[in-house]
This record gives structure tokens, C-alpha cells and sequence, in this order.
């Protein structure tokens, strides 16, 4: 099993950033998937996550309204498309799957939102 994120980055208060997961290893389309996130001396938290088919989502409050989760069973990839970022948004955010029964996560894409 492999996750491997990417599209992290420097932004703006108020900018825009999607980030995207890549799984390979396992049947994508049988599993749900997350994004977690963690900022400085916090825990890691859930973001967003999503069902196999990617007809249901459920989101952390902080995010509603502002972040949204896809995917693509065709590609093997989880997006989470992030808008009106925020500097509290800053963390490094994970791609993460149960697998078997077993969690995979992914290295982690960092997400700065400064001026």
C-alpha cells in the first residue's frame, strides 16, 4: 500500500489550494478514504473524509462550507480542494486509508497560509 500526497504549498488568507492523494497497492475503489491534518504542537485531526463510491462525506466543523472532498476510482486519487484558506489551516496534511483493517498514511504535504 502506497499514499503518496502533493499540491501543498504557500498561500495567501482568503487563497485556494487542492491537494491530491495517489494510492496505489490495494483496490482504491473498495476502500473509504481521509484527510488528516496537524499544525504545530497539536494532535492530528480529521479533516474530511469520503466512501468508497464517494457518495457520502462528512467534514471537521472548522472546515465546513470551505474544503471539499473528491475522488476519482478511475485514478486512484482523493483530492481535498481547499478554499478561503486561513493562517489556522496551516499543518501538515495527510492522506490516510484503512486497509484491510490495517491504517496507511501517507508522508504528509505541507499547507502554509500566511501574507
Amino acid at each position: 500500500v502506497q499514499l503518496v500526497e502533493s499540491g501543498g504549498g504557500l498561500v495567501q488568507p482568503g487563497g485556494s489550494l487542492r491537494l491530491s492523494c495517489a494510492a496505489k497497492g490495494f483496490t482504491f475503489s473498495s476502500y473509504a478514504m481521509n484527510w488528516y491534518r496537524q499544525a504545530p504542537g497539536k494532535e492530528r485531526e480529521l479533516v474530511a473524509a469520503i466512501t468508497s463510491g464517494g457518495g457520502s462525506t462528512k467534514y471537521a466543523d472548522s472546515v465546513k462550507g470551505r474544503f471539499t472532498i473528491s475522488r476519482d476510482n478511475a485514478k486512484n486519487t482523493v483530492y481535498l480542494q481547499m478554499s478561503s484558506l486561513k493562517p489556522e489551516d496551516t499543518a501538515v496534511y495527510y492522506c490516510m486509508g484503512y486497509i484491510s483493517k490495517s491504517p496507511y498514511w501517507g508522508q504528509g504535504t505541507q499547507v502554509t497560509v500566511s501574507s
